[in-house]
């Protein structure tokens, strides 16, 4: 019962009492797995299930991990998950799905939202795993995703090519690195919220992804606001937010 609709019915169906509804209403519920405590609460509290940073994490932890999120009936969005990662949890649950691209592991349906899509627009080919890392993200949230790749500023016309179809999205997650322009511009051209994502893709001067962040932070265009270098993630999650 990881929801208020199932927590509701169960009361209003007599299986639960008054005080056990307010009870399950107060607590968080976790689960300790010795090495992580996993929140099985977040999707009553926040409207999503806890996320898996792979990052630093055995490929056995995190595969603990999703077989408890799995076991509390959630669906289950792992992200930056290497290969033996991957293999790990594919080896548990063969219905998974390993977007080797984005470095996402998925287990379960995507969600089902309606409305406008989230536009995911990026530089160069080279901002293709941060690109593929916020599509995936927003594709598992349930929303429709539209993928404008390689339309940064040393080509505008590609991006004006886009334009009109970019303009459907209810919001933007714009990925550059370089000196991280993308997103100013394309908050000049679009109605909807910006967010900037920048990269570590660059030469020495772009200081790993720093030169595109502060030139982000410092857009003098209305609408856009900024994650940390390469989270892709990040960007789609706040989009997700905007466009649920």
């Amino acid at each position: 019962m990881n929801n208020f609709e199932d927590l509701l019915d169960a009361f209003k169906n007599g299986n639960i009492s008054r005080d056990e509804a307010i009870h399950r209403l107060s607590s968080v519920q976790e689960m300790e797995l010795g090495h992580t405590i996993v929140d099985l609460d977040r999707r009553r509290r926040t409207g999503d299930a806890e996320v898996i940073y792979c990052a630093g994490k055995t490929p056995q932890q995190v595969r603990d991990i999703v077989s408890s999120l799995v076991e509390a009936d959630e669906r289950v969005l792992a992200t930056r998950a290497s290969e033996e990662t991957a293999r790990a949890v594919l080896g548990l649950f063969p219905e998974a799905q390993y977007n080797e691209t984005a470095r996402i592991v998925t287990v379960g349906k995507s969600a089902e939202n309606s409305g406008r899509p989230i536009a995911v627009v990026a530089a160069g080919t080279s901002d293709l795993p941060v690109l593929e890392e916020a599509a995936a993200t927003a594709e598992f949230f349930g929303h429709e995703v539209i993928r404008a790749l390689d339309v940064g500023v040393a080509g505008l016309h590609r991006l004006l090519r886009r334009i009109d179809e970019i303009r459907r999205a209810r919001a933007v997650v714009a990925v550059a690195g370089m000196e991280g322009a993308l997103p100013s511009v394309v908050a000049g051209l679009v109605d909807v919220p910006v967010i900037a994502v920048p990269t570590s893709v660059g030469y020495g001067a772009n200081f790993g992804g720093l030169t595109a962040l502060l030139a982000m932070v410092n857009s003098c265009a209305s609408g856009v606001s900024v994650v940390n270098i390469d989270n892709g993630f990040g960007g789609a999650y706040t989009a997700h937010l905007i466009a649920r």
